[in-house]
């Protein structure tokens, strides 16, 4: 699955703290010079080897996160890919994102014998709306380069609620869309790793890859501390949830758990 923001925000945060005005309002001129707030801190993660394992592993994320100071922090969900708004209304933002897939490599499991496939960076852009104070709604569209070269797309919604001022639940539904060239890699099996594997030949295509729903609870201890905890449950559907390296040697429930701590702390402006 792909991985989460965090890695994600650890390369787009440099990005956007070099470019500095990225984020503005629609109709705010870019602050030049103004104080940023930085946001770091680790998360572990426990998720499957590989799309559609049935074994699971633990893995460390970084974290990182920019705004500028004096605003709150923006929610992020768990399924995210980094992002910064290019047009912001504050109840409306598009602009660019990014994801990371790790590789998947035939070493982390021995159902992969044969079947490895290189790092994933999906580019594209999103689109999120807050339907109400306590309801948003996001799209992504990503193109994929390295371990595939297709077309992902995630659609997620999230009940946002603050329960206290320093408690925030939320969660709500996930969609996964993938066209044949981003399903491939990960579900085909080919004639000559039919032979290495084991595994018949099968050929995925595009379509609904996966379902499911996601929740998060986040607690800021003070301005500067911050921990939270999540679960993201998907259903593999469609060519992916029929792959034999799936159905042979996997489970078509995917989960992924993981808690996260974060200190943030502000910084001036570059120039």
């Amino acid at each position: 699955m792909p991985v989460r923001i965090t890695v994600g925000r650890l390369v787009g945060g440099a990005v956007l703290a070099a470019v500095l005005g990225g984020g503005a309002l629609a109709g705010e001129p870019a602050q030049i010079g103004k104080d940023w707030t930085v946001e770091i801190g680790i998360e572990a993660g426990v998720l499957p080897t590989y799309e559609g394992s049935s074994r699971y592993m633990l893995r460390p994320f970084p974290l990182f996160d920019i705004r500028k100071a004096g605003t709150p922090p923006r929610f992020h969900a768990p399924r995210d890919g980094f992002g910064f708004g290019l047009y912001d209304t504050g109840r409306f933002r598009v602009g660019p994102t990014a994801k990371i897939r790790f590789p998947r490599r035939e070493g982390d499991d021995a159902n992969l014998r044969g079947l490895g496939v290189d790092t994933a960076l999906e580019l594209g852009g999103f689109a999120e709306y807050w339907v109400t104070p306590w309801l948003r709604t996001r799209a992504e569209v990503r193109q994929g380069i390295g371990g595939h070269r297709g077309i992902v797309s995630d659609l997620t919604a999230d009940l946002v609620v603050p329960v206290t001022p320093q408690l925030t639940l939320s969660g709500g539904p996930r969609v996964t869309l993938a066209t044949e060239k981003a399903e491939d890699p990960y579900y085909s099996v080919t004639a000559s790793q039919a032979v290495v594997s084991g595994l018949p030949v099968y050929t995925a295509k595009g379509g609904v890859e996966s379902w499911g729903l996601g929740a998060q609870a986040r607690y800021f201890w003070s301005p500067q501390w911050t921990t939270y905890t999540y679960l993201e449950y998907q259903r593999l559907a469609g060519d992916a949830a029929n792959s034999p390296l799936v159905t042979q040697r996997g489970s078509r429930d995917q989960v992924q758990v993981g808690m996260g701590v974060t200190y943030a702390f502000d910084v001036p402006g570059l120039w």
